[in-house]
C-alpha cells in the first residue's frame, strides 16, 4: 500500500491583532488602523454614545507599530516601523493601543477551534500554527474532479471554524511540507487558501522573491540579490556547488533544498520554553536618576509581568537576567543564576535588580526588559525527592 500523499498547513491569522480590535470597535472596519500606541491612546467614550479615536498624526513618542489594517498597509505602514514614521505616511490612521490580554484569549480561541478538527498542530506563536493534516479522516479522498479535494475541504471547513469561533479570518497554506506551506499562507491574503503540490513549484513558488523563503533573512537576501539572483527560481537554478561556495556547506546545501521547495521538518506539538520576558520600550528616553521613581514602578511591573506568566504556565526558572537599550540603540543585558528556581516576582525583581546595579546607567534608557531563563516544570520541581 502506498503511503498517504503529506500534507501540511500554515495557518495565519489576517493582520490579528488589529482584527481583534476592529470586533471591539466595528465602525473602525474598512479604515487604516495602527496598533502600538501607549494607554493615552485609549479611545474616548462621548455622551452621544459614539467614539472618539486617537490618530496618527502629530504623534511624538518611541513607539512602534506592532501591526496595521490592510487599509493601513496600503499607506506603507508596517510592522515594526516607528509610530513618528507611520505618522508620516498616514496621518489620519487610527491608532490604538495594544491589549495583549485580548490577543491572547482570541489566540487560545482560535487554536481551541482548530484543534477541533485537526488536533496535531504546532504552535509558533500568538497568531500562526502549523497543522498535519496527512491523518485526518478525508484528507485524503478525492472529490469530484478534484484529486485534492477532501484536504480543500477540510482546509475550509477549519477556516470556517475559526470564523465561527472567533470571528476572524486567517490565511491557510496547504502543501506537502512546513516550508512551502509557511509561504502558501501568504499567497492570497487575506481570508486566503492556497493548496499547492510539487508540480506548482516552478509556476506559484519560483517566481517569487527570495526573502519569501522564511530562514532568509536581510543579510543573506542582499548577498543573493548582489550577485543577481533575485527571485526563488534564480537560486533553484544554481549548482548546489556554487550555492556552498558563496554561502558555507550548511547554509548553502540549505539554500538548495529550499529553494527546490524541499523539507521533511515534522510537525512538532509540544517544545517546552526555554525563557519568558517581558520588555517595554519608553514613550520618551528616560535617566536612571531623573526618572528614577518612573523606572522603578516599569522595572517591579515587568518582573511581576513575568511571573506571572511563569506562574500561569507552570515554570520556575534559575537565570534571572535584564535587558537594556539605550539611546544610541547600544542594547546590554545582564543576567546570574539563583540558586532555588523561581517564579516569585519579588525574587525576580530582587535579582534583576542586582544585574542592573552591573551597568553603567550614565545614558538615557529606550527599552527595559526582565527575562527568567533555565526553566522547568514547577510540578516536577516539587514532585522531586528531598
Amino acid at each position: 500500500m502506498n503511503a498517504p500523499r503529506r500534507w501540511i498547513a500554515h495557518l495565519d491569522m489576517d493582520a490579528f491583532y488589529a482584527s481583534v480590535e476592529l470586533l471591539r470597535y466595528p465602525e473602525l472596519k474598512g479604515q487604516p488602523v495602527v496598533i502600538g500606541g501607549g494607554r493615552r491612546h485609549q479611545p474616548e467614550l462621548l455622551p452621544d454614545g459614539t467614539r472618539r479615536f486617537a490618530r496618527l498624526a502629530g504623534y511624538a513618542g518611541r513607539g512602534v507599530v506592532t501591526t496595521a489594517t490592510y487599509a493601513a498597509r496600503d499607506h506603507g505602514v508596517h510592522s515594526g516601523m516607528g509610530l513618528m514614521k507611520a505618522a508620516v505616511r498616514a496621518p489620519e490612521a487610527v491608532l490604538l493601543p495594544t491589549d495583549f490580554e485580548q490577543y491572547r484569549l482570541y489566540s487560545r480561541r482560535f487554536k481551541a477551534a482548530v484543534a477541533e478538527l485537526a488536533p496535531v498542530i504546532e504552535d509558533r506563536g500568538i497568531d500562526e500554527i502549523y497543522i498535519d493534516l496527512t491523518d485526518v479522516p478525508g484528507a485524503q479522498e478525492p472529490l469530484g474532479h478534484d484529486p485534492h479535494g477532501g484536504v480543500r475541504a477540510l482546509a475550509l471547513e477549519i477556516k470556517n471554524n475559526v470564523r465561527s469561533a472567533t470571528g476572524l479570518t486567517c490565511s491557510i497554506g496547504v502543501t506537502p511540507n512546513k516550508l512551502l506551506s509557511k509561504i502558501a499562507s501568504e499567497l492570497d491574503k487575506p481570508d486566503g487558501l492556497a493548496l499547492l503540490t510539487e508540480a506548482d513549484i516552478a509556476t506559484r513558488i519560483w517566481p517569487l522573491p527570495v526573502r519569501s523563503i522564511n530562514g532568509i533573512g536581510p543579510k543573506a537576501g542582499a548577498r543573493l540579490m548582489a550577485l543577481g539572483w533575485k527571485t526563488i527560481g534564480d537560486v533553484a537554478a544554481q549548482p548546489r556547488a556554487l550555492l556552498l561556495e558563496h554561502f558555507g556547506r550548511s547554509y548553502g546545501a540549505w539554500l538548495h533544498e529550499a529553494s527546490h521547495g524541499r523539507d521533511d521538518r515534522l510537525v512538532v506539538t509540544h517544545s517546552e520554553p526555554v525563557s519568558m520576558s517581558r520588555e517595554t520600550t519608553f514613550e520618551r528616553d528616560l535617566h536612571a536618576k531623573r526618572d528614577r521613581a518612573e523606572l522603578t514602578t516599569i522595572f517591579t511591573r515587568l518582573a511581576e509581568q513575568v511571573a506571572g506568566d511563569l506562574q500561569r504556565k507552570g515554570y520556575v526558572g534559575r537565570t534571572i537576567g535584564i535587558k537594556l537599550r539605550f539611546d544610541d540603540f547600544k542594547t546590554v543585558t545582564r543576567d546570574m543564576t539563583v540558586e532555588t528556581p523561581t517564579a516569585d516576582a519579588s525574587a525576580i525583581r530582587l535579582a534583576a535588580g542586582l544585574c542592573l546595579k552591573r551597568v553603567d546607567l550614565s545614558r538615557r534608557l529606550r527599552l527595559l526588559g526582565v527575562r527568567v531563563g533555565t526553566l522547568q516544570r514547577a510540578a516536577l520541581l516539587s514532585s522531586a525527592p528531598p
